[in-house]
């Protein structure tokens, strides 16, 4: 046989044996992915598990597979059904770190996992807005290092079914990972780690630019006939877009269930301000949606009121910013385990992402810690309680005053007041005890007052734990997103 006969041979056996190798290989490779346990995404080196509560871990592996799982002392055995597994530990008291062992027919160790308090951040582009871009963001992440806070950032994903399973992994707060994370999620951790002294894991779910809609379960978008048409409306479009029902909380919030943790930050509503009214039901029934689907009770849910935005207007106007800030106070009435962080002396006329994000943070923590820690501690800026009318004077009450109600950098500002015409004027107010006393030369009867009511409020009034009073209206007139009466 000539030489190269032979060599020809010698290659076509050869790459026969090369591709029985790997198609070998792959059936093997392919059986073994199949028969290997792993944990669900959330679980990874250095992740914070929620400290005081039985503790789900879950994950995937092959039909009826033995599945061992242990930690902080405990070991719990199950057996996959349909390629799933859980179990679930008892309570851990905070600390760390621990090891995760987990066995089927390989092992899996994760290591370096704390236990603590873990919060959930979610929203659109202020909650989304990261460190390195915020007003004192280069300062943040110099000092951002601590190995007690953990930091976990939940992929982008639309989907108009529940997904199960979320690709990231925990990292340790350090000047490296802090820069790209919510600048809000990191000023409440890492005050809370302050005031706590315990690790703290913070999960940030956020896309800008979305609709408290595209964050509400299906179940929840069901729940009466205006939102259950909407959902229709979606599903028989089914854009591509994260702007469509559900399909948030499909991709972004079903695969955190049911991880155990303490609460939510909510910054999001500037994308619903042209259906405030509407916001009156669908931000609760968002909220109520989300604790159904964990069915662990109504953990907190904290959120932040819109801040100013827009040109200012000095004269009195309406507004539909101002509805969507009165739709979050009335959420903190209706809803148990609500607070809401009052934003008003951070905003900025000329954009809508202001990157004053520390005090955003600052008292959302203060609200956590006297809503879901019960700490005494005032946490609430003043909030319009009642008003009596004496002659021409309007005497304004409020709740959370604290030791005192304060007016910064001078006289009261954004008061307005009305009389039986509805005209809102601008008022003179003035602090007279626990009281705040309005008044207009042009309004002899008045009827009704209106605080920060406007795009972009200029206001100054607080109590003397430097909160801000939450913008707020004494009457009922006929709203600019509400049906006509």
């Amino acid at each position: 046989m000539p030489p190269r006969d032979a060599w020809r041979l010698f290659m076509e056996a050869d790459m026969k044996r090369l591709t029985l190798f790997l198609a070998a290989a792959l059936i093997l490779t392919a059986a073994a992915a199949n028969a290997f346990v792993r944990p669900a995404g959330l679980f990874t080196d250095n992740a914070v598990l929620q400290q005081g509560m039985p503790i789900p871990v879950w994950g995937m592996a092959t039909k009826d597979e033995q599945v061992t799982v242990t930690f902080a002392g405990q070991t719990v055995s199950t057996v996959a059904k349909d390629g799933k597994w859980m179990v679930k530990f008892k309570p851990v008291k905070a600390g760390g770190p621990y090891k995760m062992t987990i066995a089927g027919e390989n092992v899996i160790d994760l290591n370096n996992i704390l236990v603590g308090e873990v919060w959930i951040c979610s929203g659109q582009s202020n909650m989304e807005f990261h460190l390195y871009t915020a007003s004192n963001g280069a300062e943040a992440i110099k000092d951002s290092a601590d190995p007690m806070l953990r930091l976990f950032t939940v992929p982008k994903k639309t989907s108009y079914t529940p997904v199960d399973d979320v690709t990231a992994s925990w990292q340790p707060c350090s000047p490296e990972t802090s820069p790209a994370f919510s600048a809000v999620g990191y000023f409440f951790g890492r005050d809370l780690r302050k005031a706590l002294n315990v690790p703290v894991g913070l999960i940030n779910s956020s896309w800008g630019g979305t609709y408290a809609q595209a964050w509400t379960s299906p179940e929840g978008m069901q729940t009466n006939e205006e939102f259950a048409r909407i959902y229709a409306e979606g599903m028989n479009r089914k854009g591509d877009g994260p702007n469509n029902p559900c399909v948030l909380y499909n991709g972004m919030i079903h695969p955190l269930q049911p991880f155990a943790f303490r609460g939510v930050i909510w910054y999001q509503g500037e994308a619903n301000a042209g259906a405030a009214y509407q916001y009156r039901t669908l931000f609760p029934t968002m909220i109520k949606s989300w604790r159904n689907a964990w069915g662990e009770g109504d953990f907190p849910f904290l959120f932040v009121q819109l801040a100013p935005f827009m040109k200012i207007n000095p004269e009195p106007e309406e507004s539909t910013w101002a509805e969507l800030r009165e739709a979050q106070l009335l959420t903190t009435f209706d809803t148990p385990k609500t607070g809401m962080a009052v934003i008003t002396d951070v905003g900025n006329p000329d954009d809508i992402h202001p990157k004053q994000k520390e005090p955003v943070g600052d008292r959302l923590a203060l609200a956590a810690r006297a809503i879901a820690y019960r700490q005494k501690l005032v946490f609430s800026g003043p909030i319009y309680k009642s008003m009596k009318v004496k002659g021409s004077e309007a005497i304004i009450s409020f709740n959370y005053v604290g030791s005192g109600l304060e007016a910064k950098d001078g006289d009261l500002k954004g008061f307005t007041i009305a009389g039986e015409d509805k005209k809102f004027v601008n008022a003179t107010a003035k602090i007279v005890g626990k009281t705040v006393v309005v008044s207009s030369p042009q309004v002899p009867n008045p009827v009704a007052v209106r605080y920060g009511w406007a795009n972009c409020p200029v206001v100054n009034l607080y109590n003397k734990e430097g909160i801000p009073a939450s913008p707020f209206r004494t009457d009922d007139f006929q709203m600019l997103t509400a049906p006509k009466k």
